[in-house]
């Protein structure tokens, strides 16, 4: 697998002169009575017991979290800035086996961003406005992006903090509340396990969800040309069977190949959706500028839902050849994130004024189906999510693997993570083959764990990286723009929640 496991050999601070042993030899009590021999005083001169981090984060599972059976190491003096410690440089001391290059992430991050979720994105204007949609899905998008920076740079900060060559999105949640107020010290371990949980969830949900889209793509245009009343189901598992082999590939730097078809693909596929969308254009007076505010949660819930990547983003950034390209102005993240929210824009704005009220959940669904071109959209669209399947599957696999790893005798861990990778993707099949209807279900998952970890959990570790040191700013501004996030994701887990429900009693009302 691409992303290196683990860390540096565990090792005790420079010069302080104590063992870190596992805690099954040495109790915490005894690591901090050792604390007195170290030159280094207590974080922000309060005394008391000093705080533990593990000294080879890197998407260590919930089960290893927070001081369980991985060696301790004293923390370091806070600072809030990427210049402190200048003498440890996080980037020069990872050991990525197949490190990806800056167009490589660029590839890879449209491909984890463009998924199915832009073919919603006509049905999403529907419930906002020609206008209004328009600046809310730019507003949106900009939020979303500044969330991923807010990440990755209190990553960074941690990392220079804790002399860690890198972290997982779990890793730097965990070490931000080790490293905030006492209060929130005790909650390190949920927060892990809460990030993990909801990346799987979500993910796997993906996945899910993907393998009944591409089925349902490909069954509508074999049935143009022939006669088979094959169940949707049977597609499903047609689908699944080469998903097996392809999720064997464990290195992000082999996969890029077909991130690129995919992007290619769904570019074009784009294309001649717009070629359909421009075609006899009604004047933009004919549709509603902005419509009652009651139906702004169903266009809010699916725009977050369709832009939201946070779940690859740590991989992406962790696999870099150069991370420091990731962020900043210009950037891998900024080009990559302002190409996806500008063609999620045109899609939803052009697709909205060429359907109208008769705009359907996805916009190839509006596309006259008889017609071969249209027929061509379905399948390349249909292959890039196929494609797409073996990225979004990466993440919850190495998470998952994290935890099984140190189970395993180390002769049996590579036949066993191919086991693990087959199991998932047997199991997302039975589940599509199972639930072929998942709209509502991966509606609510992706509302609730998109919101939580899109906007609530990157605010909520600003905070506790910033608490101390270089604080809040003038005025605590840094308190005042992370509470207004924390807020905003708040109402899109409602929202979210609201338009699940909504789906459900539309979904049961038309069964029965």
């Amino acid at each position: 697998m691409s992303l290196k496991r683990g860390g540096p050999p565990p090792a005790a601070s420079s010069g302080s002169g104590v063992m870190t042993t596992s805690l099954d030899q040495q109790k915490v009590p005894t690591v901090a009575a050792g604390y007195g021999e170290s030159n280094e005083k207590p974080r922000g001169g309060k005394g008391g017991q000093p705080k533990f981090i593990r000294s080879d984060m890197a998407d260590v599972p919930v089960q290893q979290a927070a001081g369980s059976t991985l060696p301790l190491v004293i923390t370091r003096k806070k600072g809030g800035d990427d210049s402190e410690d200048g003498n440890y440089n996080p980037f020069e001391h990872r050991k990525v086996e197949h490190p990806t290059s800056d167009l490589e992430t660029f590839v890879h991050l449209l491909k984890g961003s463009l998924g199915s979720g832009i073919l919603a994105m006509p049905m999403a204007f529907s419930h906002a406005g020609l206008w209004f949609g328009l600046v809310a899905t730019f507003a949106v998008g900009t939020l979303c992006t500044y969330c991923v920076h807010i990440l990755v740079k209190c990553a960074h900060i941690l990392c220079r903090r804790r002399k860690i060559p890198m972290m997982g999105f779990a890793d730097v949640a965990e070490q931000a509340f080790l490293d905030g107020p006492p209060s929130l010290n005790r909650w390190s371990r949920f927060i892990r396990f809460m990030v993990n949980t909801f990346l799987v969830i979500d993910l796997l949900g993906c996945c899910c969800i993907y393998l009944v889209f591409v089925a349902t793509n490909v069954e509508q245009v074999v049935k143009v040309y022939v006669d088979m009343q094959w169940d949707i189901r049977m597609w499903i598992l047609i689908v699944t069977a080469p998903l097996i082999l392809m999720c064997l590939v464990r290195n992000l730097k082999f996969l890029t190949p077909f991130s690129m078809i995919a992007n290619i693909l769904m570019f074009v596929g784009i294309v001649i959706t717009f070629i359909y969308m421009f075609s006899d254009l009604p004047a933009p007076a004919e549709r509603p500028g902005i419509v009652a505010p009651p139906e702004w949660p169903l266009f809010f819930g699916t725009v977050i839902f369709a832009l939201e990547g946070i779940g690859v983003v740590m991989s992406l950034e962790n696999d870099m050849k150069n991370p420091t390209h990731f962020i900043g102005c210009p950037s891998v993240l900024n080009m990559g994130m302002g190409l996806v929210i500008g063609l999620y824009t045109l899609v939803g704005f052009f697709g909205f004024l060429k359907y109208g009220p008769e705009t359907q959940a996805s916009i190839t669904l509006n596309l006259p189906l008889e017609d071969k071109l249209a027929q061509s959209v379905k399948l390349m669209i249909a292959i890039a999510i196929f494609f797409t399947f073996t990225l979004q599957f990466y993440v919850p696999v190495t998470i998952l693997w994290k935890g099984l790893e140190h189970k395993i005798r180390p002769e049996r861990q590579n036949i066993s993570e191919y086991g693990l990778r087959v199991f998932l993707v047997i199991l997302c099949g039975a589940i599509a083959v199972a639930l072929p209807n998942l709209g509502p279900f991966i509606s609510l998952i992706g509302a609730v764990c998109l919101s939580t970890l899109g906007m609530i959990v990157p605010a909520v570790i600003e905070l506790a990286v910033y608490h101390e040191d270089p604080g809040y700013g003038r005025f605590k501004w840094r308190l005042w723009k992370n509470s207004g996030l924390i807020l905003f994701g708040v109402v899109g887990f409602v929202a979210g929640t609201y338009v699940s429900i909504l789906e459900f009693h539309a979904e049961f009302s038309g069964g029965h």
